[in-house]
């Protein structure tokens, strides 16, 4: 029987994937499970036959009662709400959240999917992340749907995701500065691989478009999302010949960096030096001056109707309404910003 007759019959049980393998039930359901001891050759042709038959799961091996979710660091704000919202839909369905952490890649390690196979939840939120093809097909043949929230990439296709409009974010908040008269407006963008990042400098790039002023490769930086990216950028936009009147910092991590400097400059927020972040995460409001950011709905991003009800969904056998979800960003803004004096 041809690969193309076998992928139009049922998936086949765990027992029929052995007989066909020529190696033990034993041997298959490690394959299944994600355990580490069997033979790569081995392994190879299970899964070669999972991915061309499909697996049907027996009923007594059930996924567990829990709601997997990938994050690339567990450090600051942002994963924290992205967890309190994943946590507050799971609680709902009676579900536990276990956490991954990536240790700060955005792909997951080679043994990362035999740990979730072992694991059997009904679903995975990855977080600015997300696991390679190989590895997404493994989930896939394992019934376990994921969904990409904030994804690094462009989503490949039919892989549903959450994200925020982060050009909208990006043009709001560098329109909000040339509406205040600065037209030395900085950029400190993030990583050019992340599309967050590249929606959020596309979008600083279409405000000035619309404004008519030219783009100053001089005042476009790129680093990480981190406060020191944002101080050691800064310190380097401040000592051109015509320093910025303003900077847009692609993260409030980065405006951080963009507070010190200006001090270590003598220069006062938002005296001689407007700020604009990005997130409105704890502790933006509490800043001196409390900063202007635009506001990203992180915990929204995995909370209802959004990425961990679009896991639970698919685990429940039931079609989404939608595959992307784009949510809408807002401008905050407090006291870090203030008219241009010329």
């Amino acid at each position: 029987m041809s690969a193309a007759g076998d992928r139009q019959g049922e998936p086949l049980t765990i027992a029929q994937l052995a007989k066909r393998a020529g190696v033990s039930v034993a041997t298959v359901s490690k394959v299944v499970n994600g355990r580490a001891d069997v033979a790569p050759a081995t392994r190879a042709l299970v899964e070669d036959l999972i991915r061309r038959h499909g697996y049907r799961r027996q009923k007594v091996a059930g996924p567990a009662a829990l709601l997997e979710l990938v994050l690339h660091e567990v450090r600051g704000p942002y994963p924290t709400e992205i967890y309190r919202g994943v946590q507050r839909v799971a609680a709902e369905h009676q579900l536990a959240v276990v956490v991954s952490e990536l240790g700060g890649s955005h792909t997951p390690e080679r043994g990362w999917v035999e740990g979730v196979l072992a694991r059997r939840p009904i679903g995975v939120v990855s977080v600015f992340s997300g696991p390679t093809g190989e590895q997404a097909e493994r989930l896939r043949t394992r019934g376990i749907p994921f969904v990409l929230v904030d994804p690094t990439g462009e989503p490949g296709h039919g892989v549903p995701s959450v994200g925020a409009s982060n050009w909208s974010g990006g043009l709001s908040a560098t329109r909000h500065l040339l509406e205040l008269g600065h037209r030395r407006v900085a950029v400190i963008a993030g990583p050019e691989h992340l599309l967050a990042a590249r929606a959020r400098l596309d979008g600083y790039r279409a405000a000035l478009d619309l404004a008519g002023i030219p783009l100053d490769p001089t005042l476009v930086r790129v680093g990480e999302f981190h406060i020191l990216d944002g101080l050691k950028h800064t310190r380097d936009l401040l000592r051109l010949p015509e320093p910025p009147t303003a900077v847009f910092a692609s993260t409030d991590g980065q405006a951080l960096g963009v507070y010190r400097a200006a001090a270590e400059a003598g220069l006062r927020v938002p005296e001689d030096l407007s700020v604009v972040g990005f997130d409105d995460l704890f502790p933006s409001q509490w800043l001196t001056p409390p900063l202007t950011t635009v506001r990203q709905p992180l915990a929204d991003m995995a909370a209802t109707a959004t990425a961990a009800t679009m896991a639970i969904t698919l685990a429940q056998g039931m079609a989404l309404s939608r595959s992307r979800v784009e949510l809408a960003t807002e401008l905050v803004v407090r006291d870090s910003t203030a008219p241009f004096r010329g």
